[in-house]
């Protein structure tokens, strides 16, 4: 029998399969399958998830393994900030390290426990980047620039200012009110620049943000490859970065930003350094969910809830608790 653990990070939801414990790891097409099947809730499994969080060993030295993240849709990730808390603790708890290195696609991030959030909500730092503003590197095309920092782009909207970044998931940015973050124009503009369109020819994690005051926002993420998402860690990260660069006297660099968002709440800290920028994001990594379930069903992706051994933890309750007691400064529904 192979062991899953349904996990989230501000309520974004995920799957974590450790390939070391199978006795043949999974190949690249089963994976896919595997994302898409187990990831929609009509399948009946926990309502499914965001994606799934495949653990591997990793061959980079001072690492102590590597992160791939399988969307919904079954395209690949470069990163996901929340999803790195949840396999942090994953593999703090397996190891006994509290600081260490993980691998991904782009990168080698250094990680850290930290004191819990809230009684019952443990939570973990990690590191957001490498960080870059160039065309090639989100990438995007046909906008008459070479890269967007707090510029209108009227071939995507008009009277709204965006910024565009990668971390390494590519980003555009928007700050506005409330309307902005609720109306029409977020679902629309995902939707276009995560389809056939002749600007982010690969799409693009679009995140809408409200400034709430000094180090303080709110961000709501249409997430490529997903949707509408609780959460996207490193669309938190992007946005925080930018609310530094492009409103320098309320967004401040090695201080912490408090980034509210639909799942409860995240701290950021920006640095600058050797002329590189990168971002610690820090939040919960809570276990719902133990499962257990015969190899084979993974490697065909043919299952239903019946063939899984499911046991529930307390953890989700106290993260519960945890956002009830959070102001709620944009109303936006959560997704279950």
């Amino acid at each position: 029998m192979t062991k899953l653990l349904k996990v989230h990070g501000s309520f974004n939801h995920f799957f974590i399969l450790d390939q070391t414990e199978l006795d043949q790891p999974l190949t690249d097409a089963e994976l896919v399958t595997l994302g898409q099947k187990l990831c929609a809730p009509a399948n009946g499994i926990l309502n499914g998830a965001d994606g799934v969080l495949v653990v591997n060993k990793s061959d980079h030295d001072d690492v102590l393994g590597q992160m791939r993240v399988i969307n919904a849709d079954g395209s690949e990730a470069s990163m996901c900030g929340n999803g790195l808390r949840t396999v942090a603790r994953y593999l703090s708890e397996k190891t006994g390290q509290t600081e260490f290195k993980v691998e991904t696609k782009q990168a080698d991030l250094t990680v850290k426990k930290q004191a819990d959030f809230a009684t019952g909500v443990p939570a973990f730092a990690v590191e957001i980047s490498p960080v870059r503003f160039n065309a090639a590197a989100l990438p995007f095309e046909k906008l008459g620039r070479d890269r967007i920092i707090d510029d209108y782009l009227p071939e995507l909207a008009p009277g709204v200012k965006f910024t565009s970044l990668a971390v390494p998931n590519p980003h555009l940015i928007a700050f506005g009110d409330e309307d902005l973050l609720v109306g029409p124009m977020m679902k629309e503009l995902g939707e276009y620049l995560n389809g056939k369109n002749p600007y982010f020819t690969d799409g693009v994690n679009l995140n809408f943000a409200k400034i709430l005051g000094p180090n303080e926002l709110f961000v709501r993420t249409f997430e490529r490859g997903v949707g509408f998402t609780n959460a996207c860690g490193t669309g938190m990260s992007a946005t925080s970065l930018a609310f530094a660069l492009t409103h320098p006297d309320l967004g401040h660099f090695e201080t912490p930003i408090k980034v509210y968002n639909p799942g409860g709440m995240v701290q950021t800290v920006l640095h600058f350094t050797n002329h590189r920028y990168f971002i610690e994001l820090i939040g919960n990594a809570t276990v719902t969910h133990t499962l257990t379930v015969d190899e084979t069903h993974l490697h065909q992706a043919d299952f239903t809830a019946d063939d899984f051994d499911i046991t529930m933890t307390s953890e989700d309750e106290a993260y519960h608790q945890f956002v009830t007691s959070l102001p709620k400064p944009v109303t936006v529904n959560v997704k279950d």
